[in-house]
C-alpha cells in the first residue's frame, strides 16, 4: 500500500537565504554525502537530531522543512 512520501525543501530554503551546501555542512558538522541524500530525497530514515539542527539553523518550523506528499488516488 502506498502511504505517500516525504520530501525536504532544503535546496529552496538554502537558495532563499543565500547559504551554500558547503557552508551549512561545515557549520552543522554534517557529512556532505549524507546531506546530499536529504536534498535529493534519497534517505531511508530521518535523523531527528539533523532535522532539529536544520530547523534551528534555518529558523524554520518542521512544516517549512518537510512536505508530506499524498499518494495518487
Amino acid at each position: 500500500m502506498d502511504y505517500g512520501t516525504l520530501s525536504f525543501n532544503i535546496e529552496n530554503l538554502l537558495k532563499e537565504r543565500g547559504i551554500s551546501k558547503n557552508q551549512i555542512c561545515k557549520d552543522l558538522d554534517i557529512p556532505r554525502t549524507n546531506f546530499n541524500r536529504y536534498c535529493r530525497d534519497e534517505f531511508q530514515r530521518m535523523d531527528s537530531g539533523l532535522i532539529c539542527k536544520l530547523c534551528y539553523y534555518l529558523d524554520v518550523d518542521i512544516a517549512d522543512l518537510i512536505t508530506y506528499n499524498k499518494p495518487p488516488k
